[in-house]
């Protein structure tokens, strides 16, 4: 990935370099125009939800931090003494995160990562990156091979569910011929326009269930306040 095509990265690199960045605009088929602030993406320990705070406070032993980003989670794990790698496509990510303190910060692709860690994070719904339904044991295919023994993944997600819910508290889901949780994003950043790309938030049962068809045990360790989760998989 090259700069004039992540806009995700220039921002990052400018908010850093200059504290504060232009509109993250984010496009999707199934939504009005959005933004992305991107000082979310600097939060502190103390600034970030509860659901956040609880996995960085589970996280233990070698810790890979997957599409750090800005490298808040990686920073607020170093911190704490843990002995984390931070993990991203985006080389403007990776040099920031390095500008930033991160000791061991990477540029790699998580599905080709062949090294082994006891906790793998995932936040701000970073399981997403999968994409879709079908492509679920793809992630715990490479989690067969990065995970040691006894190790575990940590990622957050919401259920979309509630897009669907009428004023009488009735959720009926449409009858798609896909996933309601698949999505696809386009971001822009100034004149940078990245290439679009599919996303999946993923309700518990579905992940749960697909964890289960793969070998492994999915816990909900938190409930958050609008149809989100934070959950803890191990191999069965």
């Amino acid at each position: 990935m090259n700069a004039n095509q992540d806009p995700m990265g220039q921002a990052i690199a400018d908010y850093h370099k200059y504290g504060k960045a232009e509109t993250l605009r984010v496009f999707s088929p199934m939504f009005d125009e959005d933004e992305l602030p991107v000082s979310t993406l600097f939060r502190s320990f103390e600034e970030m939800p509860h659901l956040e705070q609880t996995a960085l406070k589970m996280a233990n032993g070698h810790t890979l931090d997957v599409g750090a980003g800005s490298g808040c989670h990686t920073l607020a794990l170093q911190q704490s003494g843990v002995d984390v790698t931070a993990i991203d496509i985006s080389p403007l990510s990776v040099q920031t995160m390095q500008e930033r303190g991160v000791k061991r910060a990477l540029l790699q692709d998580f599905f080709t990562f062949d090294e082994q860690f006891d906790t793998v994070l995932m936040l701000m719904n970073g399981a997403g990156m999968v994409g879709t339904v079908e492509r679920l044991p793809l992630l715990f295919q490479t989690l067969d091979r990065i995970l040691k023994p006894g190790g575990q993944l940590l990622c957050d997600s919401s259920d979309l569910c509630y897009l669907f819910e009428d004023e009488e508290g009735i959720i009926e889901l449409p009858d798609l011929d896909y996933y309601y949780g698949e999505l696809v994003y386009q971001l822009q950043y100034k004149d940078i326009k990245g290439e679009p790309f599919q996303w999946l938030y993923v309700d518990a049962d579905t992940l749960s269930a697909q964890a289960e068809a793969c070998g492994y045990i999915m816990e909900v360790v938190l409930q958050g306040e609008h149809y989100d989760y934070l959950a803890k998989i191990t191999k069965a």
